[in-house]
């Protein structure tokens, strides 16, 4: 890849946003951060509360921080259908921040790298086609944490319409799954520091909620997988 300036300024770019990501990690009480803006959020913005639970998750995935204390934070403060809602809303903004970040800063230099690779190609191509249906599928079995793929779907040639669609959809049983969970919980505490320490009973509630969820998309992700596999 020839040197040009844009490109320097994207890689520059990139190296500082990772740099960053290190040190806030490794030197901010990211938990007290988290618990203290839950509790603005009870304590202070009354019927905007779920609007700045939604609005938190952009920054927090394009710094691939965990937002999973977020959608239990949406379970506990909110309850079931008005946190799910917004942890569903907040992640798919989320998601696409980072994913139009990605693609801004990182996808010409990938692409760059990578367009030789013959592996590479077939990926791109296949996805060029039937980039929704890959993406759901990768959304509904997250083989890959949420952040990694965020960014690792901005450098391909899916559309931000069907990534954000099916981003939306994919992540649906496990935001269920996680904003339940949250609605068990007795304290803020256990939102941002205990909140592994749950009952097995609780863990078990979760998961059929997450199970009867995707079951119900079996077949149509099925079908997907197949008609992919056919084309490709």
């Amino acid at each position: 890849m020839a040197f040009t300036w844009g490109s320097a300024l994207r890689i520059s770019v990139l190296l500082i946003l990772v740099a960053a990501i290190v040190l806030a990690c490794y030197f901010l009480p990211v938990e007290k951060l988290l618990k203290d803006f839950l509790l603005w959020v009870e304590q202070d913005l009354g019927p905007w509360g779920p609007f700045a639970l939604a609005v938190a998750y952009i920054p927090l995935t394009v710094l691939a921080v965990p937002a999973s204390v977020l959608t239990l934070g949406g379970g506990y403060l909110f309850g079931l259908p008005i946190g799910f809602v917004a942890d569903s809303v907040g992640a798919t903004l989320g998601s696409g921040a980072a994913f139009l970040l990605g693609r801004t800063i990182g996808k010409p230099f990938v692409v760059a790298k990578l367009k030789d690779y013959p592996q590479f190609q077939s990926v791109a191509l296949a996805i060029e086609k039937s980039g929704f249906k890959i993406c759901l599928l990768l959304r509904l079995a997250p083989l890959l944490p949420f952040s990694m793929l965020n960014y690792l779907l901005s450098v391909t040639p899916i559309r931000l319409g069907p990534y954000l669609l099916s981003s939306w959809l994919g992540m649906m049983p496990i935001t269920l799954a996680l904003v339940y969970v949250g609605t068990t919980l007795k304290d803020l505490s256990d939102v941002t520091h205990k909140w592994s320490e749950f009952s097995p009973g609780r863990w078990v509630r979760s998961t059929q909620i997450l199970i009867t969820f995707s079951a119900s998309c079996f077949n149509l992700y099925s079908d997907l997988f197949s008609a992919i596999c056919r084309r490709s």
